[in-house]
């Protein structure tokens, strides 16, 4: 039972981001230095884009009042949990060679940091996380947007506005969205108890509470995995490896936390007034977040466009997983903001990345990021249309160079080549309806006959060192692919593949994908990383998680197979909470039936939601409970102990560029 609630606290994905922050490992050799093609197509991108054009540096620095005099933030113990120390490389003006020129650009503006005025009564905290913290001057306190990952650099945030600005209570919180880092910190600007008493309000779109803790559950052990290539923290930072994730910098690694909403905006362009300060909400939910609003604050004339408009082409589908965003709902929510609020606005903050002032700016930023996804949408589902298949459709489209042009449109975050797949899979699926790609044979069994095809492993080896020299780092990177597959213990194969890999990173514009390419090659050089699998779950997200998904997790972590021919039934009763259960093993499949009792079930578990949250967070085994009486079974404990054992453990570290080991 504790292995099953550990894995639980894993599962809560962005609740911890544990596996994005961990201290960087050595790989054993030293990356190394950019190959001549590598040099090339990156002085080339010098050459495409304006990079005469500084606006954005103009505004990234605009209204700025002051920071920290070093930006590193500790926990009370000592450990780091935010600094930019490690980002000073990106000080010199002039990309290396092992950094595209453009996401260097980006990696630079995400380095501007510290308290910036907005306008008369907002400002914004920049550069303390991954995410911007908005602060609002109401008439008696202040309105907290988005309060960053965690309680540490939040609370960081809100003292230095303090040195510059009177101090005035926190009266109203408000999450933009349903994603983490713009939740977390909640308890590091307002405690819960005042929330309680009604001294702060917390301001929400519909659905936040479900969506800020069930996205990443039921797949979260795979999701965690592939963070890690998505956002590279396991990565040294510097030239030849992490320089940035897109939207900022990296994440924090604080204390998260989680405070309820008491009061959710459900209606389309709902009004409030918030300690003398009118918002109005538009919703936005299910283009970039499942719950989500942008706010028009008419006497600031200022419009928050949350995370649907940024300074690049986010994504629709993150390397880490989810569910495909819609591109179509997305343009349509820009388009009508456009509509509601462009005339009005002089200026436009998102909860990324840094504000653009003047209206005709404005809008000129609304209608491009609008457009872009609309493009790219449009493009491919009409490329689809004509048959084209996802890698076909990533390959053939490119922006128009109206949209090309423009530094907000680039794909730091997310890619058109990775953006269009995702739309060619929320229409038509993984498969491109050619019938030999309908089953193909697996990793290692088609790796294998590959490179008997071809020759032998020495054979292939060879070729494709003349293609490396040539700058074929793709199609080298794929051939290797098979060659470790077919045989993992090539330690040439391994390196090659790994050289690869590096110089796709060294040329990648989107730092998501220079990240996955070097966290890749990495893991080929030294195999997998080591990292400790902590219980640093949020009790505020646990108390958040319903208990029906407590068994929706179970019922992914039943081993089939193992379960064959057995039938049982358990009754669930969390006395406390006034919550039943019945949890069926049937036909190698695991169901329950909530507020309901079986009469014939093999046994009964009374226990408190309190005692199910302890054993959770790691408090109080299962064993124990039992015994001190939190856990009170009736019937026949050796079924609940029989339906244990048929549940997975999953491995937090599973293979990725390599061959999995075999499923126990």
């Amino acid at each position: 039972m504790d292995k099953i609630l550990i894995q639980i606290q894993f599962a809560l994905l962005l609740t911890a981001l544990v596996w994005v922050g961990l201290s960087s490992q050595a790989s054993g050799q030293e990356p190394k230095e950019a190959e001549p093609v590598t040099k090339a197509a990156n002085a080339a991108m010098l050459k495409a884009l304006p990079f005469s054009d500084r606006q954005d540096y103009e505004d990234a620095q605009y209204g700025f009042i002051g920071t920290l005099p070093e930006v590193l933030i500790k926990r009370d113990n000592g450990r780091v949990i935010w600094s930019l120390k490690e980002y000073d490389f990106l000080k010199q003006p002039e990309a290396p060679a092992t950094v595209n020129p453009s996401l260097w650009r980006q990696a630079q503006l995400n380095c501007q940091n510290g308290l910036f005025k907005v306008t008369e009564g907002m400002y914004q905290v920049r550069g303390f996380d991954i995410s911007n913290m908005t602060i609002i001057e109401g008439k008696t306190g202040l309105i907290v947007i988005d309060p960053l990952i965690s309680t540490e650099v939040a609370k960081a945030g809100l003292e230095l506005y303090y040195q510059h600005r009177p101090k005035r209570p926190v009266v109203a919180v408000i999450y933009t969205h349903s994603h983490v880092d713009h939740w977390g910190g909640v308890k590091g600007v307002v405690s819960e108890v005042d929330v309680q008493a009604g001294k702060v309000q917390v301001i929400a779109p519909v659905n936040f509470t479900e969506a800020a803790v069930a996205e990443n559950i039921i797949a979260g052990n795979a999701m965690i995995r592939r963070a890690q290539y998505q956002f590279g923290g396991l990565l040294p930072k510097g030239e030849r490896s992490q320089v940035d994730a897109g939207l900022g910098k990296t994440v924090s690694l604080g204390s998260v936390t989680l405070i309820l909403p008491t009061d959710v905006i459900k209606k389309d362009l709902d009004k409030r007034t918030v300690d003398g300060v009118d918002i109005i909400f538009q919703l936005a939910s299910g283009a970039e977040a499942p719950a989500e609003f942008h706010m028009y604050y008419p006497q600031f004339k200022v419009l928050n466009m949350a995370e649907n408009v940024s300074h690049n082409f986010h994504n629709l589908l993150p390397f880490r997983g989810a569910e495909v965003r819609d591109a179509r709902a997305w343009a349509r929510y820009i388009n009508e903001a456009l509509e509601m609020f462009g005339d009005q606005a002089e200026a436009v903050v998102t909860q990324h990345h840094w504000p653009i002032r003047g209206n005709e700016r404005v809008q000129n930023l609304l209608k491009k990021q609008r457009d872009l996804y609309k493009y790219v949408h449009d493009q491919s589902v009409r490329l689809l249309n004509h048959g084209y298949t996802p890698g076909e459709i990533a390959e053939a489209l490119q922006l128009p160079p109206t949209l090309a042009n423009e530094w907000h449109a680039r794909g730091y975050y997310g890619t058109v080549s990775h953006n269009a797949k995702a739309i060619y899979q929320k229409y038509l699926g993984w498969y491109d309806a050619n019938p030999a790609n309908l089953n193909p044979l697996p990793p290692v069994e088609g790796g294998k006959k590959y490179v008997e095809y071809m020759g032998g492993a020495a054979a292939v080896i060879e070729r494709a060192r003349q293609d490396f020299k040539e700058g074929n780092y793709r199609w080298v990177a794929q051939v290797m692919n098979h060659v470790v597959f077919a045989d993992p213990s090539n330690r040439e194969a391994r390196e090659l593949g790994a050289d690869a890999l590096e110089q796709l990173g060294y040329m990648a514009e989107s730092a998501t994908w220079r990240n996955a390419y070097l966290f890749g090659a990495l893991e080929l050089r030294q195999g997998l990383s080591k990292i400790p699998v902590g219980s640093n779950i949020a009790p505020d997200a646990l108390k958040a998680l319903p208990i029906d998904m407590f068994f929706d997790f179970l019922g992914v972590r039943l081993n089939g197979p193992k379960a064959n021919g057995k039938k049982i039934v358990i009754n669930w009763n969390f006395n406390d909470v006034n919550q039943q259960y019945v949890l069926n093993l049937e036909n190698s499949a695991l169901t329950y039936v909530p507020n309901k009792q079986a009469k014939n079930a093999d046994a009964t578990l009374t226990m408190t939601r309190q005692t199910l949250d302890a054993i959770t967070l790691q408090k109080l085994t299962f064993p124990q409970a039992m015994q001190s009486g939190q856990i009170k079974v009736e019937g026949d404990p050796r079924k609940v102990g029989e339906i244990l054992s048929l549940l997975d453990t999953f491995n937090p570290m599973f293979e990725i560029v390599e061959p999995k080991k075999p499923n126990p």
